[in-house]
């Protein structure tokens, strides 16, 4: 393009980066080759010649479901605060592409890399996982964790959780304090760190107030959505009539899912059964859902404070951010006799 123009390589290096002023006439021979040329800026050899910008990665499931996009905004919002742009990655809930999409960010030099959201059980992925933040700690980047657990004793990753066990312990001790026994939890999903944590709270409040468990009234998710919800609770009441006075479904948009359902059959929410969910995001609101409010956008926002944090030694924060009730209209308190 140098040549093009009739100017030096420098030149057109300067007058590209806007970081030297040049004669308007030189400009305008430049801009004229740039126009010819159909000239575009090789980011990649622009990173080796150290122009990169600083940049922090978000890495979720989906940016669709409310939950992601709630906790992206919030690392996005402190992106813009600390001046960094905001890498946004999407992996569909597969785990090879997410330790791929880590591997690629490293190479990017991304300081942060933020996963949020459910990870597999499996202590082969939790290893490969550990490396990678590893070698993130030796790129000078830092992973952080993102509602969900440590990976184990000294691996190098920030951990910014909330109280998944103790917001279902509570919903499902609101159900119980209201009087009901029978309670229909929708959502359970073995091997995955968020559903495991919350049906541990359910179990855990059962427990405490003396009401026997019953594994009968665990139903499985396979994608925990709207129609999932709806798919768990439409076979249930196909099944027969309710064993149960009350749900839980396993977040809000489960709980929508089954709300349909059980419009369709003609049961009303909270007059036959009462209903809560998990999350606070829509539809919660719109569908009068008691529900455990989860801070989303301070989850992300707190990830990328941490991460970027002066104290460099500190690699292997964990905070733990609290959960509590919103009370809406969709428990009815049983009689006793």
């Amino acid at each position: 393009m140098a040549k093009h123009a009739g100017v030096s390589v420098a030149t057109v290096s300067r007058i590209l980066s806007g970081s030297y002023p040049s004669a308007p006439a030189t400009r305008s021979k430049v801009m004229r080759a740039v126009r010819e040329l159909d000239y575009v800026a090789n980011a990649h050899a622009r990173g080796l010649a150290g122009a990169r910008p600083k940049s922090v990665a978000i890495v979720v499931n989906s940016v669709v479901s409310p939950h992601y996009a709630h906790v992206a905004q919030g690392v996005q919002d402190q992106a813009v605060r600390e001046g960094r742009l905001c890498i946004v990655g999407t992996t569909g809930g597969d785990a090879e592409r997410e330790l791929a999409m880590v591997r690629l960010l490293r190479e990017e030099h991304a300081e942060a890399v933020i996963l949020v959201g459910n990870m597999p059980i499996d202590d082969a992925y939790r290893e490969r996982l550990a490396e990678y933040a590893r070698a993130l700690a030796v790129a000078g980047s830092r992973l952080v964790l993102c509602g969900r657990p440590a990976l184990g004793e000294g691996v190098p990753a920030i951990v910014v959780e909330y109280d998944n066990t103790g917001g279902a312990y509570a919903i499902t001790s609101h159900l119980l304090s209201a009087g009901h026994r029978r309670i229909l939890f929708l959502g359970r999903r073995a091997g995955y760190t968020t559903p495991e944590s919350r049906i541990a709270g359910y179990r855990s409040a059962l427990a405490a107030h003396r009401v026997a468990h019953d594994p009968g009234l665990e139903v499985d998710s396979v994608v925990m959505d709207r129609r999932d919800g709806y798919r768990m609770m439409r076979e249930r009441l196909e099944a027969g009539a309710p064993d149960f006075t009350a749900v839980f479904a396993g977040n809000d948009l489960m709980a929508a899912g089954a709300r349909t359902a059980l419009r369709e059959r003609g049961l009303r929410v909270p007059d036959d059964v009462s209903l809560v969910g998990f999350d606070d995001l829509p539809p919660a609101d719109d569908i009068d859902l008691t529900t455990v409010h989860v801070p989303h956008e301070e989850l992300g926002r707190t990830a990328v404070r941490l991460a970027l944090a002066t104290d460099a030694a500190d690699t292997s924060r964990h905070v733990m951010l609290g959960t509590h009730i919103i009370v809406r209209d969709s428990v009815r308190p049983l009689l006793r006799s």
